[in-house]
């Protein structure tokens, strides 16, 4: 193993020497065992100086002070407030920190004294302090001393005591607080039978215990084998792990576990279907088995799916699930077995996120790769775009799409391109690999306009034919299937089209005789055939003739006629049917009380209408203030938008609406925690607010948290989340595919 620096060493050695204190004046001479626990117990605790929870990240800085980044929505970051951070700030009033650990939205700390800290959330008791209540700054766990280590699970707390014994508390649902019962606890308890323990870990339900004799014991949930016992039977004491011995180091991920032998080699059981356990499948074990190729590992951590080793050169290895880079080797593609993390060397101490990797190297320095979605990376920086900022390698654009996180734009020259997530191939590629520029969707051209739904994408050529890709599985590519496609295909027996909308998962198409046709998912009626069915081809919606627009939600839609009336079916739970009531629809009916409207709009779960005046008006949810009028009251009818006249243009996205002025400006309310309102913030408005420095826009787009403009100079604009790279500014994404310099130390 690497040597530590001066000052970890140093730090080391009171929890060392707590662990050493058994209730007795001197510690007795170790035997050859035993050093290798004492080894492995100051690898332990080299660790345990940096944690990463779902979205949240600790460290332990060299004066002992505990800093935080990433979401803070339940206090987790124990700066007093619920406000999240990317760039890393101390934990006020706690100093003397020598480790800390991260639950899926809760902290721990272990002083020098002894003592626990904790904060974050507190549904299950996770704190320890006897209530439910979060808590957004540290408090003390009651009663609780003598403690040198401590594990987190998803709601579930364990501590190590110098005595050996353990302490546990909050989530038991399966049993993973080992005291045979499956009752919550919000204050520590004794876990019955467990003596001599060296270290702990915590899987998202389950626990593990390494004891001085380098037995491996388990307890909780073991829907995957995670226990390692041979079965999948939960546990609610421990039991043994058969046939693992000289252990000195265990990690637990979702429901997966390893552990690091005496003679350096890693074994892994439980879930596979990412390939986390290493051994080049995806099968489940039940019991330990050797991770091949590795050998003198000084130590592992294990994410939600993957796993991450340290070689005593400095070298991390990694394998299994990289949906987020969280492997580390710049691509997004799992892995069965480790390989090295390119480039990075000098590593002391690794930690895994959900789906994040952290490493603290030599110089006392922090890198970080994977999820940075809610910044917990400690970059400084996040995916969010909160003013609009120009797409790159864009130009001539005449109309643009947005889906939940990929966009789509049509050229001048008809040709169209693609960018962000392409998880399900609807950038149109081929692939399924996103892109952080666009790219142009091959085989297409005298396009003229384009739709994005969830994950899949319409594109309408000149001659009235429609095509599609993407996502398949509810038939909103109307090919007669519900095979996913990664390149555009026609829409078989579609023509005449001239115009076309995406709602979540389906399909609408204006024909040039008014008549509106659909396709793809209807389990709320939205394609307005009067059923429920899915269909995978389209099919006219009856009674609905004159048709000069038409716009899709999550799961409703609209239509424009020709004498200036909307009518609307489908999903209405939130009144998004303007008709008065939250009765769903299969059939078309008239939204009452509006005339002369010149446009629609369809958001997730609201809808606006532009009348010739110029005003807009809505109705629906308005839980983020998407309606526009001052309140955040749902609306089951439409209701005009106060202070805002002069409008040509509407879009809706998932719970933010834009509108464009006479004088080409554009304005913006609703929810905004990307800065999808452009405006400078990450604050919700209930009322329009005006998008700076945004002028001359012919066109825009809504998606789930990202909005787009086309200019009059054909210049593509984009803001808000640019998780899956659907600005395309070059910034930051959601992820980081090779390792990033840190601001944590």
């Amino acid at each position: 193993m690497q040597r530590s620096p001066g000052w970890l060493k140093r730090i080391l050695t009171v929890g060392l020497g707590l662990w050493l204190a058994v209730g007795c004046g001197q510690a007795p001479a170790e035997t050859e065992e035993q050093a290798a626990h004492s080894a492995a117990l100051w690898g332990s605790q080299a660790r345990a100086r940096l944690s990463a929870g779902l979205d949240h990240s600790l460290a332990v800085r060299p004066n002992g002070t505990v800093w935080a980044a990433g979401d803070n929505t339940y206090g987790q970051l124990g700066d007093g407030t619920t406000i999240s951070r990317s760039v890393p700030g101390a934990v006020p009033g706690l100093s003397g920190v020598v480790a800390v650990a991260t639950g899926q939205h809760h902290s721990l700390a272990v002083r020098s004294n002894g003592t626990v800290w904790i904060w974050g959330s507190n549904s299950y008791g996770q704190l320890g302090d006897g209530t439910s209540l979060n808590r957004s700054v540290p408090v003390a766990v009651p009663g609780l001393s003598g403690v040198v280590a401590v594990a987190a699970g998803h709601s579930h707390s364990l501590a190590l005591l110098s005595d050996g014994t353990v302490r546990t508390w909050g989530y038991n649902d399966s049993g993973q607080l080992g005291d045979g019962t499956t009752t919550l606890r919000r204050a520590p308890v004794a876990v019955p039978g467990l003596s001599g323990v060296v270290a702990v870990a915590a899987g998202q339900y389950y626990s593990l215990a390494v004891r001085m004799d380098g037995s491996v014991w388990t307890w909780g949930n073991n829907a995957y084998g995670q226990l390692g016992d041979g079965t999948t039977t939960l546990r609610k004491v421990p039991v043994a792990v058969p046939g693992l011995s000289g252990v000195t180091a265990v990690e637990a991920g979702h429901g997966h576990s390893l552990a690091v032998r005496s003679d350096g080699t890693v074994w892994a059981w439980g879930h596979n279907l990412y390939g986390q356990l290493g051994d080049g499948t995806t099968v489940n074990r039940t019991v330990p088995v050797a991770v091949p190729g590795l050998s003198e590992v000084a130590a592992v951590a294990a994410g939600h799916s993957h796993s991450l080793a340290l070689l005593p050169d400095g070298t991390v290895w990694t394998w299994g699930y990289n949906t987020s880079g969280q492997l580390g080797d710049g691509t997004t593609l799992n892995r069965k077995v480790p390989a090295e993390v390119p480039g990075l060397s000098g590593v002391m101490a690794l930690a895994a996120g959900q789906y994040s990797s952290q490493v603290v190297r030599a110089d006392g320095k922090v890198w970080g790769w994977g999820d940075n979605s809610a910044g917990q990376l400690g970059t400084g920086t996040t995916s969010n775009r909160t003013a609009p900022v120009a797409v790159q390698g864009l130009s001539a654009g005449v109309a643009v799409a947005a889906g939940a996180a990929h966009s789509v734009a049509v050229r001048s020259d008809g040709t169209v391109w693609a960018w962000g997530d392409n998880s399900a191939g609807q950038l149109g590629d081929g692939t399924t690999g996103n892109r952080t520029v666009p790219g142009a969707v091959p085989g297409l051209s005298a396009v003229t306009a384009v739709a994005a739904g969830v994950s899949h994408a319409l594109a309408l050529r000149s001659d009235g034919t429609v095509w599609t890709w993407g996502y398949n599985l509810y038939g909103q590519l109307g090919d007669g299937t519900t095979l996913t496609r990664t390149v555009p295909g026609a829409v078989p027996g579609l023509s005449g089209v001239v115009a076309v909308a995406a709602g979540a998962h389906h399909s609408l198409a204006l024909r040039s005789d008014g008549t509106v046709w659909a396709w793809g998912y209807n389990a709320s009626g939205q394609l307005g055939n009067g059923f429920y069915s899915n269909r995978t081809v389209p099919g006219a919606v009856p009674g609905l003739s004159g048709v000069v627009a038409m716009e899709a939600g999550d799961s409703h839609s609209l239509a424009l006629r020709s004498d200036g009336t909307v009518w609307a079916w489908g999903y209405n739970s939130s009144g998004q049917l303007g008709d008065g009531t939250t009765t769903g629809r299969t059939v078309p009916a008239a939204v009452p009380g509006l005339s002369a409207v010149t446009a629609v709009a369809a958001g997730a779960h609201h809808s606006l209408a532009l009348r010739s005046d110029g005003t807009v008006w809505a109705w629906g949810l308005n839980a983020y203030g998407q309606l526009g009028d001052g309140t955040t009251l749902t609306r089951r009818v439409p209701g005009a938008v106060p202070g805002l006249s002069g409008g040509v243009a509407v879009a809706a996205g998932y719970g933010h609406s834009l509108a464009v002025r006479s004088d080409n400006t554009v304005w913006g309310w609703g929810a905004n925690g990307s800065g999808q309102l452009g405006e400078g913030t990450n604050s919700s408005r209930t009322a329009p607010v005006a998008v700076p420095g945004l002028s001359g826009v012919a066109a825009m787009a809504a998606g789930d948290s990202h909005s787009l403009a086309v200019r009059s100079d054909g210049t593509v604009w984009g803001w808000g989340s640019n998780g899956n790279g659907q600005i395309s500014d070059g910034g930051p994404t959601d992820s980081e595919y090779t390792p990033v310099l840190s601001l944590l130390y």
